[in-house]
């Protein structure tokens, strides 16, 4: 398995920690509840370290990235960030990733980590043409995500950057600490702002530390995976392997925004086909009317008690107080205020399909 090089951090606090991704990682440190709303009220600082970053440096960068994503790169300017997805060959997501612009020769591509060799493969495959330099550097970078309204307190006394000064999925490199170049990314996985911090490993241990003692002041608190996963579905964020994967395409998923027909991409026909003559299931939110926790894997049925699909993520909203889910449903079904029923040992208990996201911002 796996480690970050901050595992020795998360133990002497006592974090539970859990495989994921093949990564030994915090699932929660007291309290998951807690964390959640330290996020949404104040400030939670995790460890993504697990997550992948993958450099494509040349001439033909700006081509290669914008035949094998979906988004359009060449709308990127130096310093933004694109969220995009890697299309496979038969309508489904290699995987979903975002893009760094560091110049139009320069890129870092944030992935996945469960998918991170899978993606390398599928990037080297399509690179024959084009011939760009691709490095992985995910082993040797640490990422911190500081999230919640209070990051711009807590992490401004550490750097000369004018964190203010950075839009949202804007990034910027300067002195963090004693260290120059580090990357500061107004971006994240739960809708409560912050930032991501992208360091060398032997930094990653001295950086927790000075966040966590800025912080004390300002109700911030580690926060696990658990966290964050009950954070990102309260927004609608799609996590792959659960609500988006090789089987499931972006028009399906709700992720027409991201899929831009004004260049030439990989499966880009098919896609297309899809977006003009409808598809036949769409992924939509939905909370529960009846009392019960959706969960992955539980049928979904109409009130007339046919099966019309399958939830992909579910949870108990902290923040809402009520149990919210995604799911995939036949298109006819998807309609916003549809009545719907999910399957939960064995009772069919009603819910509704509502807007995401869940939580507005």
């Amino acid at each position: 398995m796996n480690h970050t090089a901050l595992t020795s951090v998360h133990q002497a606090l006592g974090a539970k920690m859990v495989e994921f991704a093949g990564y030994y990682m915090p699932i929660q440190y007291k309290n998951l509840l807690e964390e959640h709303h330290a996020v949404r009220n104040h400030a939670g600082l995790f460890d993504v370290s697990h997550m992948g970053e993958f450099w494509v440096e040349g001439p033909q960068s700006l081509a290669f990235l914008q035949y094998v994503t979906s988004n359009d790169v060449s709308k990127l300017q130096p310093g933004q960030v694109q969220y995009s997805c890697l299309p496979n060959e038969h309508g489904g997501i290699v995987d979903d990733l975002l893009v760094y612009c560091f110049g139009i020769e320069k890129y870092m591509l944030v992935v996945n980590a469960s998918n991170m060799s899978k993606d390398k493969q599928w990037l080297q495959k399509h690179n024959t043409a084009f011939g760009v330099n691709l490095h992985d550097a995910s082993d040797k970078t640490s990422l911190l995500a500081l999230q919640g309204p209070k990051a711009i307190e807590i992490l401004q006394p550490l750097t000369s950057v004018s964190l203010a000064d950075i839009p949202y999925y804007h990034f910027t490199t300067g002195r963090f600490l004693e260290y120059d170049n580090v990357i500061f990314s107004n971006t994240g996985y739960t809708g409560a702002g912050g930032f991501e911090i992208y360091v060398p490993n032997e930094l990653a241990v001295e950086a927790w530390h000075a966040i966590i003692k800025s912080g004390q002041s300002h109700g911030l608190q580690p926060a696990g995976l658990g966290a964050r996963d009950t954070l990102r579905l309260e927004m609608g964020f799609c996590l792959y392997g659960n609500d988006i994967d090789d089987e499931t395409s972006p028009i399906e998923a709700g992720l027409g925004w991201i899929t831009k027909f004004n260049k030439d991409f990989i499966n880009k026909t098919s896609l297309l086909k899809q977006k003009e003559q409808g598809v036949s299931r769409k992924l939509v939110g939905f909370e529960m009317i009846d009392k019960g926790i959706p969960r992955k894997g539980y049928r979904i049925f109409s009130a007339s008690d046919e099966i019309i699909g399958d939830v992909r993520s579910g949870t108990q909203s902290p923040t809402l107080g009520k149990a919210i889910g995604m799911g995939y449903v036949q298109t006819s079904f998807s309609a916003i205020g549809t009545e719907i029923c999910i399957e939960i040992r064995d009772k069919k208990l009603k819910a509704r399909v509502v807007k995401t996201p869940f939580l507005s911002k």
